[in-house]
């Protein structure tokens, strides 16, 4: 079976502890995968994903089988590395030499807790709407912060941050044009306004006013988050994934904004 494309999804950013657990899982300190000789490798790899792995662009790392798998996950996307994976780890469990070993449960709970790691998004979250709108050096030294957080895959660690961020951003989209934001406004009550503005502008479609009026009640949650989930005060943070998903959810909105109104969200 062919592998589907997946062009455009995120590729694999592993820490070298996920390459540990990796090579321990599939045999591969000393350049081999499991028990596969070159030819059964290639085959391997062609009869299930239809990918040729001693192909030029696997070959950057070294010749051997270990080296072209270590390569094969640096550069392809994610979905098709979990997938590619999943499979070489049940074929593992047919050979007695694996399936046998001491350690195989921990080495399993390890590397399946990789690969739920990296379908929920192991590449750091994108930071295109997290921008330096305007000469301030608070604006800067949160930015800074905010990317250097984003950078590292710890939203759990970003969410107050990158909630002032939104306070800022969803006041100056009110300032520029002519709306009053008090500095004591909640931030839902910020988006509030200018979602009402940019229905009063914009020939918005109805699902397109649907979702950003549901925006509201999810920044009115933010600010929830942001005071009882967040380092803004002596909290316990959010699990990895569910901050992953609320950075990921706040950033959708902030990118659509950005999209349909550039000149207004980087001035």
């Amino acid at each position: 079976m062919m592998a589907a494309p997946t062009r455009g999804a995120a590729m694999v950013a592993l820490k070298h502890s996920d390459w540990s657990t990796i090579d321990k899982a599939l045999g591969m300190q000393s350049g081999y995968v499991l028990t596969f000789s070159n030819p059964a490798f290639t085959a391997f790899f062609e009869e299930e994903f239809g990918i040729h792995i001693f192909d030029g662009k696997y070959s950057q790392n070294g010749p051997s089988k270990g080296k072209h798998m270590r390569a094969f996950i640096e550069v392809e996307d994610a979905p098709l590395v979990v997938r590619v994976l999943r499979r070489l780890w049940e074929h593992s469990e047919e050979i007695p030499l694996f399936h046998e070993a001491e350690g195989r449960d921990a080495v399993k709970t390890k590397f399946f807790d990789l690969l739920t790691r990296i379908e929920g998004g192991s590449a750091a979250p994108q930071t295109d709407v997290i921008e330096r709108f305007r000469q301030d050096e608070t604006l800067e030294e949160l930015v800074a912060a905010l990317q250097r957080d984003l950078d590292a895959n710890r939203p759990a660690a970003a969410m107050d941050r990158l909630h002032t961020y939104c306070l800022i951003k969803f006041s100056h989209l009110l300032q520029v044009r002519g709306i009053a934001c008090e500095r004591s406004e909640p931030l839902n009550s910020r988006v509030a306004k200018y979602v009402n503005a940019l229905q009063t502008e914009r020939d918005l479609k109805e699902m397109t006013k649907q979702i950003i009026k549901n925006a509201i009640g999810v920044f009115e949650k933010f600010n929830h988050i942001r005071n009882n989930r967040s380092l803004a005060h002596d909290n316990d943070l959010l699990d990895p994934a569910e901050a992953r998903f609320i950075y990921d959810s706040v950033a959708a909105f902030l990118r659509f904004v950005k999209a349909i109104e550039p000149s207004r969200f980087g001035a």
